[in-house]
């Protein structure tokens, strides 16, 4: 779990760093970076939400399935909630 706190804080840090950046342009006008900015912010409370998990003892584990999500996958995406199987259950479909 240690490099899975470290890998939610790197990813943590990256981002706040982007959203600083990314409000300096909200600042100035831009409709752009201001989708951007919620982006960010939403990605932030999923690293938090993670964290969390961490803390609790239930990070790494499907929240639909409860099974272990695959390593690959959170080495990917480290705050990912879902395996990817339930993950493409959750998507619409594109048809």
């Amino acid at each position: 779990m240690l490099q899975a706190c470290e890998r939610l804080e790197q990813e943590r840090r990256a981002r706040a760093a982007q959203l600083v950046l990314v409000e300096r342009e909200v600042d100035i006008g831009s409709d752009e970076a201001a989708g951007r900015r919620d982006m960010l912010r939403r990605t932030l409370a999923e690293i938090e939400a993670a964290l969390a998990r961490v803390n609790t003892g239930t990070y790494g584990i499907c929240q639909d399935c409860r099974e272990p999500i695959a390593h690959d996958r959170l080495e990917i995406l480290p705050y990912a909630r879902c395996c990817v199987p339930c993950q493409h259950r959750r998507q619409p479909t594109e048809r």
